[in-house]
């Protein structure tokens, strides 16, 4: 059987080419892009003083809660980075290269259809696929407390699959080899089915996920409630993301609201039981170290997830601050980091194999969206009828519960000279717009604080962003469930998750058809 892209099915993505569907464009087009100096080298200069502030002190990973976690599982951090390496690709590589992102062109489709995962088909790449349209899967993985674990299929160490990116760290290449297994046991429980109507079923359950588990985790409620008639999303309320012929990929969201992950990651995770399995996400430039995270390379041995440290296939201790023996801390449910202007140490220098020059992530981000001509954050929250953020609130740090003397809370307008007064680039706007609709969410976990746990989420203007373009692709493709039955829910009930996604993946869980 072909694949999508082999032997396009009915509807809008049978018309389509990928070209036409990846352009880059904006969603505020009269907006004037904001500056933050009189020249080329005075905003590089202002800007990396932002960036600066914007990553925190060194702090190790460690077993045990952390102030800094919000009450999202730490898988939600690696399933976001997964869906973008879904919907967007953008081949340009330097950031001086093209500034204006009309002339942008996306290789993957802007839409939620897992080509990352399928590639191009079982015709186009049948090296990825056996005789029965299931994918071929790697070495078994070794780790202490797991069983029933797999490598992404390789060749010389590179990973045979429909994105490379989905093996640039552990994490998110084991997640790649669960949606492979999902897909498998997806043609198991209907060999009836053809390999495209597997697809749809699979990209179904997928784009379910996204809708109804990741985005009101990341989004706050009363935005995603915006977007509704009846309970429903409604393709009418989109107000800010609206295409000619077909949905294209907003700089707005590439370059600032969907960079909302990279505050979320941990300093480090746990893989498994073993000792050495608490690994930093990159080696420390200063005490090199082998056995960190990072991908494009046969697993280690010892390196299978042992997945309910990740997501809650299971339930876990919440454990106990600080206290290094409790043995309900090396087993517990990891979170993800809060939504704010802070990101963690390792990424103040990326590895050379992941980028450089420059190699700070926030500035990376900071440097890019100003280069694409990004309006300020104030001036898109206007153009949104919005209030926007005082000064004031806008503030560069960690948001923990109780700052202490490692969590400096810097005001946007003390940084540079003044040059971010009521001017503040989108992506950090955004962050600290986080900060203001933060909730009190119960983590999935027996034992954690009764209250809950502080939770930021992204406001009118970075959650509307998001939602609108999530909503607005799925709405854009005639494929997509929104499209095709926008009632749809999986066999097992409405409730389905992450969680669910995985445990399916895993072999648990009950059939799905």
């Amino acid at each position: 059987m072909s694949s999508r892209h082999a032997t396009p099915p009915r509807g809008l993505n049978a018309t389509r080419s990928p070209l036409s569907q990846g352009r880059f464009g904006r969603m505020f087009r009269t907006l004037t892009p904001a500056t933050f100096g009189p020249n080329e080298a005075d905003n590089i200069a202002n800007l990396s003083a932002l960036a600066d502030n914007m990553v925190g002190d060194f702090d190790p990973p460690k077993d045990g809660p952390d102030a800094e976690e919000s009450a999202i599982p730490a898988l939600y951090t690696y399933f976001g980075q997964f869906v973008d390496h879904d919907i967007t690709f953008d081949p340009v590589s330097s950031l001086a290269k093209q500034q204006d992102p009309d002339g942008l062109i996306d290789f993957r489709t802007p839409s939620f259809d897992l080509d990352n995962l399928y590639g191009r088909g079982p015709n186009d790449q049948p090296y990825m696929y056996d005789s029965n349209g299931k994918f071929l899967l790697g070495d078994p993985l070794t780790g202490t407390g797991v069983s029933n674990a797999l490598d992404l299929p390789r060749f010389k160490g590179r990973a045979l699959i429909g994105d490379p990116r989905n093996d640039e760290n552990s994490i998110v290449s084991q997640f790649q080899g669960l949606m492979l297994r999902f897909h498998n046991r997806m043609v198991d429980d209907n060999d009836s089915l053809s390999f495209q109507d597997v697809q749809q079923r699979v990209r179904f359950h997928y784009q379910y996920v996204v809708l109804n588990d990741f985005m009101p985790r990341i989004v706050n409620a009363a935005v995603l409630n915006d977007l509704k008639s009846g309970g429903r999303y409604d393709h009418s309320k989109l107000a800010y993301y609206h295409w000619k012929n077909y949905p294209y990929m907003p700089v707005e969201f590439s370059v600032a609201a969907y960079r909302l992950g990279h505050s979320m990651i941990r300093p480090g995770y746990r893989l498994n039981d073993a000792d050495n399995m608490l690994l930093q996400i990159f080696p420390d430039p200063n005490n090199p170290d082998n056995n960190a995270l990072t991908g494009f390379r046969s697993m280690g041995p010892g390196r299978a997830i042992d997945w309910g440290r990740f997501i809650d296939v299971d339930t876990r201790a919440y454990g106990v601050e600080g206290d290094g023996t409790n043995p309900d801390n090396k087993r517990r449910l990891q979170l993800a980091y809060r939504i704010d202007t802070s990101l963690v140490d390792p990424l103040r220098k990326l590895p050379p194999e992941i980028a450089s020059n420059p190699a700070s992530l926030a500035l990376r981000n900071l440097e890019r969206g100003w280069r694409l001509g990004l309006p300020s954050g104030q001036a898109v929250a206007k153009a949104m009828y919005q209030t926007p953020l005082t000064d004031e609130q806008i503030i560069v740090g960690r948001a923990v519960d109780t700052p202490g003397d490692g969590d400096p809370q810097v005001p946007i307008a003390s940084i540079a000279n003044g040059a971010f007064k009521g001017n503040c680039p989108l992506w950090t706007y955004i962050l600290a717009e986080a900060r203001q609709f933060a909730t009190k969410v119960a983590p999935p976990a027996t034992g954690a604080p009764a209250a809950g746990i502080t939770t930021p989420q992204l406001g009118p203007v970075g959650g509307r962003i998001v939602a609108e373009v999530f909503l607005g692709m799925m709405f854009g493709d005639a494929s997509s469930v929104l499209s095709l039955d926008p009632n749809w829910a999986p066999v097992t009930g409405p409730d389905f998750k992450l969680k669910d996604l995985v445990t399916y993946a895993l072999g648990g869980g009950a059939p799905l058809h």
